[in-house]
């Protein structure tokens, strides 16, 4: 499994595909009546992380320093930067803060420390990541708890299937051939644009690096979605009647699959203590989003998705909205982009945090 590369072609082909197919029927109308919930449910995620962090390291250095103690450079506060970045944006952000705070007297945190962190950040993750999908089977229930008012999405997922059944009609081969063209030419293009786009912006503006925007991840997810809204507006929008949404879905439950397989739940039991502080992290992040989504009268839609465009980002949100269903998808995109631009300055905060906390 550790080296097969079914994740990266998963998220480097089948999701960009599946982004084009899921936005292809979308109404940007209905999208802009969601309102301004979803950005303060996103902005409460990224601050349950920013402060988790720390309120994790200040209490574990009361029940157990050694824990989260350790000599410089293998402070375990160092190696629990990258978890925050990781969380808040993804990938860039994570390689971003290893060598900002990696390096203690002119030496870098070990492989080990780093390796652990990264254990840490998946298992824990993709906990809560099945912890959501199953509280989408019952987001009925939640709403009620939260006493939401999820007219705006309702009215969303009505429109979407309206139109789905309007347009629908059994597929001939050519409606799948040409589904096929559109959402991989879409990735196609997609790819070959973000490897000029981000070596450029790189060489060229090398401080937009802080908001990840050399990333070519980064411009392979916003430009496959900006095709998908393009292709809204065009006759391509009525292939959703021929199944151009099942078959994104499709792609993005193998996705699922294979950020299933990164796991190793037998790492959990070689320093448990360590799982405990990301567990303890994570759960102040979900407390303070329930909070906040009781306080404004939030869907739990907006909670699950505002979560997971930070932890996870735009592998992973999507995957949540879609959950609830498909024409839903681009709204887990367009926060999990907010997510990449605000990653390194959240999680440089909260490194600063965690070290001022720090046994």
């Amino acid at each position: 499994v550790e080296k097969s590369q079914l994740y990266y072609v998963a998220s480097r082909y089948l999701l960009p595909s599946s982004l084009v197919l899921l936005t292809l029927s979308i109404s940007m109308k209905e999208l802009i009546k969601l309102g301004w919930k979803a950005i303060a449910m996103f902005v409460t995620g990224t601050v349950g992380v920013v402060v988790g962090g720390p309120i994790a390291i200040w209490v574990f250095s009361f029940i157990a320093p050694e824990v989260v103690g350790g000599v410089e450079p293998e402070a375990v506060w160092r190696g629990m930067t990258t978890i925050a970045g990781s969380w808040i944006g993804g990938g860039a952000n994570q390689a971003a803060m290893y060598e900002v705070f990696g390096e203690a007297e002119n030496q870098l945190i070990s492989g080990a420390l780093y390796s652990k962190m990264i254990t840490v950040d998946i298992i824990v993750a993709e906990v809560w990541m099945a912890i959501l999908l199953f509280m989408i089977g019952k987001s009925d229930a939640v709403d009620r708890f939260l006493n939401a008012d999820n007219s705006a999405v309702l009215d969303l997922k009505n429109k979407m299937h309206e139109f789905s059944q309007k347009v629908a009609r059994i597929p001939s081969s050519t409606d799948l051939y040409v589904i096929l063209a559109i959402c991989f030419g879409a990735t196609g293009l997609s790819h070959f644009m973000a490897n000029f786009l981000a070596p450029y912006i790189a060489d060229n503006f090398p401080f937009l690096s802080k908001f990840s925007l050399d990333s070519q991840f980064f411009w392979l997810i916003v430009i496959a979605t900006t095709v998908g809204l393009v292709l809204s507006f065009t006759k391509a929008r009525e292939y959703e009647g021929a199944g151009a949404s099942k078959i994104g879905s499709v792609f993005i439950y193998i996705l699922v699959a294979t950020i299933g397989m990164k796991m190793n739940v037998m790492e959990v039991f070689q320093d448990p203590a360590i799982f405990l502080v990301g567990l303890l992290w994570m759960a102040v992040h979900v407390l303070l989003l329930f909070i906040v989504a009781k306080l404004i009268r939030a869907p739990f839609f907006f909670l699950a998705v505002g979560s997971k465009a930070n932890i996870g980002g735009a592998a992973s949100a999507p995957v949540v909205a879609a959950a609830f269903h498909p024409s839903l998808a681009p709204v887990g995109v367009l926060l999990a982009v907010l997510g990449y631009a605000l990653g390194t300055y959240g999680a440089l905060i909260c490194g600063y945090l965690m070290q001022a906390v720090a046994p």
